[in-house]
């Protein structure tokens, strides 16, 4: 079984939000790869369930050549819309189980806050299929781990609180991955991980705008939207110091062959 198309539309009534108010990912992740893959400007990448091409920014930066392999319409037009002038990038409709890429044709494939959508077994099948011999594979998540910082935790307890999935099977997937889950996918190749700091600061509308980025958050068509925001807000206010707070994520990069 692929991809299911409900996960892959799963947030397009998120669009407004994600690519505006998704944290970015530190521009040191280049760097890091740099040193241990190999990494230099001209490696050419499939970025796998982009999105709106928020995972794709530090590659183009850096000089890479990269191809946004995303399901969903409306986040591709987004990634095309802030990306597309730019002659290194290409956004295509694909996933990770069928990219419709040719074979032996990147160096590179990553895949940003996405992994957990696919189906493991047949994306490692794809994903070998369109690396090139000796390529590799790098996995990344901004992570928002508790007792990192005080309005985190009170957003995370916000979020769980008012999670509109939370009494359904509409989130079976979304499960927090191991790396005992990470090891299956890697199999016998083995993988290295890494963790990067990054804090980024948030106004109010930064704050309720990632929030209303997650999938699970009311908008406000919901009946709970309303107080979602008001609780919200009651915790922006008791965190908040000249006017923004703070939130430390925890970079996760995972990197290995197949």
């Amino acid at each position: 079984m692929t991809t299911p198309p409900a996960t892959a539309q799963r947030f397009t009534s998120r669009v407004p939000y994600y690519h505006l108010y998704r944290p970015r990912y530190p521009q040191v992740i280049t760097a890091l790869l740099a040193d241990e893959i190999g990494l230099t400007p001209a490696s050419v990448i499939a970025d796998i369930g982009a999105g709106t091409g928020i995972s794709c920014e530090p590659f183009l930066d850096y000089g890479c050549a990269v191809t946004a392999v995303e399901p969903n319409p409306d986040m591709r037009a987004v990634s095309e819309q802030y990306y597309g002038q730019n002659p290194r990038f290409n956004a295509i409709s694909g996933t990770a189980e069928s990219t419709s890429l040719p074979d032996a044709c990147v160096e590179i494939v990553t895949a940003g806050q996405a992994f957990h959508w696919f189906n493991y077994s047949q994306a490692r099948v794809e994903f070998a299929r369109i690396l090139k011999p000796g390529g590799w594979i790098v996995l990344l998540w901004n992570d928002r781990e508790d007792g990192l910082s005080p309005f985190m935790d009170a957003f995370n307890i916000v979020l769980n609180d008012y999670d509109i999935e939370k009494a359904t099977t509409a989130r079976a997937k979304d499960f927090i991955y191991t790396d005992q889950d990470i090891a299956k996918f890697y199999d016998s190749a083995g993988f290295e991980k890494r963790q990067l700091d990054n804090p980024i600061s948030y106004t109010w509308e930064q704050a309720v705008g990632r929030a209303l980025s997650a999938s699970y958050a009311p908008l406000h068509d919901h009946p709970t939207h309303a107080d979602f925001v008001t609780t919200l807000r009651a915790a922006f206010d008791a965190h908040q110091r000249d006017g923004v707070v703070w939130m430390h994520y925890i970079t996760q990069v995972y990197y290995g062959r197949v």
